[in-house]
């Protein structure tokens, strides 16, 4: 009962709608990560979890699974300069496999509710491309912000870190 009260707690804490500060974000890390009760059953709670809300862990894990490559991003910050409050404006991220094995993104984790992420599904054959897509919804922000997303692949240093910043004006 504990647990699902815990889990329940993460999950409403982590689905709340993005706000000016973050320590909502800080919060759910800090609690899935400190919580003897939650690492002692990883793997039954990881049993049911969604790929949505897979521990970091258990991501970086199932990436070294995979036959390990290489990739090339295009950049790995991306500025929209200003935004008009309440607009969302989207950046692709370009993704090339570098190494010899399919790349594999099994997924992107934005830092807050404000950022959708797309990419590509299907394996990137070598020396072929693939996208990463963040979207920013600047409804309840003002002023200069900084976002990231974490993006879990089979590569040697997984997760990759995407950042984007932009100046929310009214």
């Amino acid at each position: 009962m504990k647990k699902n009260i815990l889990i329940l707690s993460v999950l409403a804490l982590a689905f709340s709608s993005c706000k000016k500060n973050e320590q909502a974000d800080v919060l759910v890390e800090e609690t899935a990560t400190t919580q003897p009760e939650a690492q002692a059953s990883g793997d039954a709670v990881m049993a049911g979890a969604t790929p949505e809300i897979m521990s970091q862990e258990s991501l970086i894990q199932e990436t070294k699974n995979k036959p390990q490559t290489s990739l090339a991003l295009s950049e790995n910050h991306w500025d929209f300069k200003d935004v008009k409050k309440g607009e969302s404006v989207e950046h692709v991220y370009e993704v090339t496999n570098t190494g010899s094995n399919p790349l594999v993104i099994s997924q992107v984790k934005p830092g807050c509710g404000c950022t959708a992420p797309d990419y590509t599904k299907e394996p990137i054959m070598p020396g072929q491309k693939g996208k990463i897509t963040l979207k920013f919804d600047s409804s309840n922000f003002d002023g200069l912000q900084n976002k990231q997303a974490e993006v879990y692949a089979n590569v040697e240093k997984a997760p990759i870190v995407l950042t984007f910043s932009a100046n929310v004006v009214k």
